[in-house]
This record gives C-alpha cells, sequence and structure tokens, in this order.
C-alpha cells in the first residue's frame, strides 16, 4: 500500500552560477541548530573543494540535512554552470520538490532555465525564492514576473504556476512572502518547504528499491553511492541484486555492509533506512549512478535518464619537454592512466579513452570548463603532464553527414560593444537569433546558435572586447549539420630557438614582435612558445642571447633596457591560446607552452608537408 511520510522532505536547491544557492544552503545548516552556538563556520561551507571556494562555483551536487519543527529536510544544493549540468539531471532524481533561487537584481539567467526545465519535465512542485533583495538595484516585482513568463514558456502546468514566491537575502539571513517586508529569519522559507513540498511516498511492505543517483569516493572505504528509498526498507547485512534500467544484463548479488544518513554536513552511521530516506550506501565496488540495489526476490530497475553525452575532448599526455620530472611528483604514463580512470569513480560525464599510443589518453567532458578543473585539481595533487588544444567531437547522422555539438549564447554586453560582438561571433559561425534591450536600455541581450568549437577560445577574448562588463551564458543545444572552418587565432607564436635562461637583453630585443609570456630568469627551451606575435605566422627568437662584452661601455647602457612586464597566462587562457600544433606543459610550478615538434628543422617539413 503507497504511504506518504510526514516527517521528511526532499528538497534540490537550483540557480543559474552566483544567485547565491550554497549561501542560502549556509544559513539554512545556521538556523536549524546544525552548529554550536560558539562553533567557527566557514562562508560557503558546502563548497568543499579548493578549486570550489576560489571560483566561488559549486562542481558537485552536496547533500545536507537539517531538522525543523520535527521534520528532516533532506537539501541538496547542486551545481549552477552548463558543465556540471549532467549533476543536476541525476539528483532531481532524489527529490519531490526544488527551490528556484533567482537573484533580484539579475532575475531569470539562461541556466535558471536550464536546471528549471528539468524540474518542470520531472512534475515537482517549485518553490521560487527571489535572493539578494537587499541589493540597492533589486527589483523583485518585476523579476517574479520575468520567472513566470519563464514558466509559461517551459509549458508548466497549472499546478506549478501557482508556485509560492519567498523573498530572501541569504547574506542577512532572512526572508518573509512579501517584497515590502523585511523578514527576521529563514522560517517563513523552511514553512513554505513544509506546507508546499510534498512528502516522499512509497510502499513500506513492498521489496526494497534504492535508486542510486550519485557516487562518491572516499580512499578508505572505496565507492559511495548516493539515493533514495523508493519502496521498501533497506537494512545493514541485508542481501541485494545490484539492476540498471539500460543495461538488462546487469544482476550483480551483493551484501550492503554500511549504511548512511545525512545529518547537518555529517555522514551518520544507521542500521535501517525506511521509503523517503536519502541514504549512502559503501563497501560495494561495482555501484554505479543510475543502478537500483533490489530484493533478490523483487527485481526491477527503476527508469533512469541516460547521462548526457561528452561534447569535448583533450588528449593528455605524458611531459616529454627538456625539462620534463622536475617540478612534478607524479609524471610517468601509470601515474597519468590511474589518476584518470580514478576519476571517473566521482565524474560520470568525463570518458576516458587509451589510445595506440600508451603515453595519451584521450579525455573527453562536458565543455572546457569541466575539463580545466580536472587539470588544475590534478596539478595541484603534484602531476606533471602536457595537453592538447581541446576539440569537439563530432558525430555522423543516418545519412552519413558529418555533424557538431551546437550551443546557444546569450549574451549580455553595453549597448556600444554590440558590434563588435556579432562581427566576432559571425566570424566564429554563430547565426543572430534573438536581440532585445534590458537593463533601463544600456544593455543588449544578444542569443547566438553557434558551434561549440566556435565558442572555444573565445571567453577571454569576450572579456577584452566587452572591457570586463559582458555577460556569456551557453546551454548545449543538441547536434546540428558541420557548419565549415573556423579560423581560430589570428595570432602567431613567438617560439625559442635555444634552450638556456632568459636574459634582459635577449627578452629586450624578442618584446619588438610581440607581447612576451615570460620575464627575465626562467628556463626555456628550443620550441617553447615565449610570447606572441600581431603577424599570422610564428616568429623564432632568441630570448637566451646576451650582449656582446667590448672594451668600451658606458655605464648607463644596460639601464637602458625596460622591458614591459610579461603577460602571464592563466590555466583557462593558456588552454585558449595554444593551436593545434601546440601543447601545454601542466606542471605544479608552472604552465609552458610549446610546439609538439620542438626540433624548427622537422616542424617546417612537417608543416611544409601539411601545407
Amino acid at each position: 500500500m503507497i504511504t506518504k511520510r510526514e516527517d521528511i522532505r526532499n528538497v534540490a536547491i537550483i540557480a543559474h552560477v552566483d544567485h547565491g544557492k550554497t549561501t542560502l544552503v549556509d544559513e539554512l545548516l545556521k538556523q536549524s541548530g546544525v552548529f554550536r552556538e560558539n562553533q567557527e563556520v566557514a562562508e560557503r561551507v558546502m563548497d568543499s573543494g579548493d578549486i570550489e571556494r576560489e571560483r566561488g562555483i559549486t562542481i558537485l551536487s552536496k547533500n545536507t540535512a537539517v531538522t525543523y519543527k520535527n521534520t528532516k529536510i533532506n537539501i541538496i544544493d547542486t551545481p549552477g554552470h552548463a558543465d556540471f549540468g549532467g549533476e543536476v539531471e541525476r539528483v532531481l532524481k532524489m527529490v519531490n520538490g526544488v527551490i528556484l533561487v533567482v537573484d533580484a537584481f539579475e532575475g531569470a539567467m539562461p541556466q535558471t532555465k536550464f536546471v528549471l526545465r528539468k524540474a518542470l519535465e520531472l512534475k515537482l512542485p517549485v518553490i521560487v525564492c527571489i535572493n539578494k533583495i537587499d541589493r540597492p538595484e533589486a527589483r523583485p516585482r518585476e523579476v517574479v514576473d520575468e520567472v513566470l513568463e519563464l514558466f509559461l514558456e517551459l509549458d508548466a502546468d497549472d499546478a506549478q504556476l501557482d508556485c509560492p514566491f519567498v523573498y530572501a537575502s541569504a547574506k542577512s539571513g532572512i526572508a518573509s512572502m512579501d517584497p515590502d517586508t523585511q523578514g527576521t529569519s529563514m522560517a517563513p522559507l523552511f514553512d513554505t518547504i513544509i506546507d508546499y513540498i510534498p512528502a516522499p511516498e512509497g510502499d513500506p511492505d513492498a521489496g526494497t528499491q534504492v535508486l542510486i543517483s550519485t557516487i562518491d569516493y572516499n580512499e578508505y572505504v572505496g565507492r559511495i553511492g548516493i539515493g533514495k528509498v523508493e519502496n521498501g526498507s533497506v537494512k545493514v547485512n541485508q542481501e541485494v541484486v545490484i539492476c540498471n534500467h539500460h543495461d538488462p544484463d546487469k544482476l550483480i548479488k551483493t551484501k550492503i555492509s554500511k549504511l548512511y544518513e545525512f545529518d547537518g554536513l555529517k555522514k551518520v552511521e544507521v542500521t535501517e533506512a525506511k521509503i523517503g530516506s536519502i541514504v549512502a550506501i559503501s563497501g560495494i565496488s561495482e555501484i554505479h549512478i543510475g543502478d537500483t540495489l533490489c530484493s533478490p526476490d523483487n527485481v526491477s530497475p527503476i527508469p533512469f535518464q541516460k547521462i548526457s553525452e561528452p561534447t569535448i575532448a583533450i588528449d593528455f599526455c605524458v611531459n616529454d619537454s627538456p625539462l620534463a620530472g622536475q617540478e612534478g611528483k607524479y609524471v610517468t604514463s601509470r601515474h597519468l592512466r590511474d589518476r584518470l580512470f580514478k576519476e571517473l569513480n566521482t565524474d560520470v560525464s568525463l570518458r576516458v579513452e587509451e589510445t595506440e599510443d600508451t603515453d595519451r589518453f584521450k579525455v573527453s567532458g562536458r565543455g572546457e570548463l569541466h575539463l580545466s578543473v580536472l587539470i588544475e585539481t590534478m596539478r595541484r595533487e603534484g602531476y606533471e603532464f602536457a595537453v592538447s588544444k581541446a576539440e569537439v567531437l563530432y558525430k555522423t547522422d543516418e545519412n552519413g553527414k558529418k555533424t557538431e555539438p551546437m550551443e546557444i549564447a546569450y549574451i549580455d554586453v553595453p549597448n556600444d560593444n554590440t558590434g563588435a560582438i556579432i562581427e566576432k561571433l559571425g566570424s566564429r559561425k554563430g547565426e543572430l537569433r534573438n536581440m532585445s534591450s534590458i537593463s533601463g536600455g544600456t544593455y543588449t541581450r544578444l542569443e547566438f546558435s553557434i558551434p561549440s568549437r566556435g565558442l572555444i577560445g573565445y571567453r577571454g577574448e569576450f572579456l577584452t572586447d566587452t572591457k570586463g562588463n559582458g555577460v556569456i551564458n551557453t546551454e548545449f543545444d543538441g547536434y546540428a549539420p558541420y557548419k565549415g572552418d573556423i579560423s581560430y587565432r589570428k595570432m602567431g607564436s613567438l617560439i625559442a630557438f635555444e634552450a638556456g635562461e632568459a636574459v634582459t637583453y635577449g627578452l629586450f630585443n624578442a618584446q619588438e614582435r610581440g607581447n612576451l609570456f615570460i620575464g627575465p630568469g626562467e628556463k626555456v627551451y628550443s620550441g617553447m612558445v615565449v610570447g606572441e606575435t600581431g603577424k599570422s605566422e610564428d616568429i623564432e627568437v632568441n630570448v637566451c642571447k646576451k650582449k656582446q662584452m667590448t672594451n668600451t661601455r658606458s655605464s648607463s647602457a644596460d639601464e637602458a633596457l625596460r622591458l614591459t612586464p610579461p603577460k602571464v597566462l592563466s590555466l583557462e587562457q593558456a588552454l585558449d591560446f595554444i593551436e593545434t600544433d601546440e601543447l601545454l606543459e601542466v606542471t605544479p610550478v608552472k604552465l609552458r607552452i610549446r610546439k609538439k615538434i620542438l626540433d624548427s628543422r622537422l616542424r617546417k617539413r612537417a608543416n611544409f608537408n601539411n601545407g
């Protein structure tokens, strides 16, 4: 018999990047008494990774639970960035409703649309939380209209359209049901969750069914499957069968050795969990996302949507430059292979393939950010390797025609920059779909349909073109026929043609040719890219060249050499800059760009043969 479990609510928090999801979860945790009175609590406590904290983005969905008025509220904080959309799609299967957080000034943004569409398709009720109402330029009433328009655009049903609106300032820890009245605590949001989000339901007497929606990984216990108990109950030492909706042949008998529920930020060990509970199960190495744990006498997998396919690939290679092995701790192909395959334990949107070359692995992901976060994480762990330019993954349709991944790019720019952006994206095969005025007529919102490869290396250029005032957001839009060749970089590279240490005299002569990436005292080798030039072809320079000594010297001759400060590239900028015949050498200490073929004669020969 189907029954409701009234003492539990399962809810996911969804929003665009930087609209305050994680800060909101912080306040819900604080006000529900999870922390001691005198406990020091870090800001954005749910963003546990170093990179998440530095960039202010959520990369992996996180589970937490709070208790309010004797009801346990399981909260899942989800990523807001398009590259981690796969995370959002899956965790929505665990919850019975969502809280949509929208910035009171920015309003409904493209990524809001992406995650909200997923929730509406699953017929989940939505609570809209208009956050940051204390911003001086906040416009809550207009934002409410924008959100309702978005609901209509996404074909929400009448029940979903009749959703409650809560006005909050997560930073100040207050919420209210009226935009003109300031609240005193988060109680209105808690009450709305309990009143509006339905209690989980299932058959407590049926056979066990637990759908695994997220995988965590721990060095000590291995894989941890996180999911919701859909039917029956699950106990420690219980015999279960792992099955999968997409793989009818997968039937693995196993035993549950450890079972946890969430309480605040901790996992608490329990002996039994009933319907509606979100649990973590450790000790099963064969567990994967989308698997269902069933009783042996009732094996019926729960349907689960397929994980989104990767759209971009990068080659990870063993570093073979003349400076290889001097700065990293893990440098061999075995280290690289083990680390990449270990990443598959937690990141299901990632693909790792071995190639004919044992020192090279093809890694595919959902976007540049997805892969750059992996590169940055590995470099901090002490790995040293080289990566190639990002390439999109093409497909062939049923007629044998080549297709490529497309994106919809939503761009908000000051009116003065509109022409430059349309011209730039036009040259990258972007088609302007829509153009409207926003922010009282000072900004223009442009909507482009553009191939994914047209956006590779564009974000840095975009910030320069808009003087940092533009906002660009993208959303994957399926595959479409190949749009033709795109020429990416108009700039050539300045290449060092001898090994040694860069000196002021050599750099001074080289800087007349373009912008340098290095300063005096840095080690260089033949074939290393030391800067960029305004010309389209590469130029070789000697940055190690010293001044010839003569008997007559003026005391001020050396002082006159003024060097322009080098342009130091970040990881993203370097990945954007490199060409198809170049590699980015990544070590814990340095990022160096180099040609794939270091020897200049062999390089010229290869270019001649290709040209």
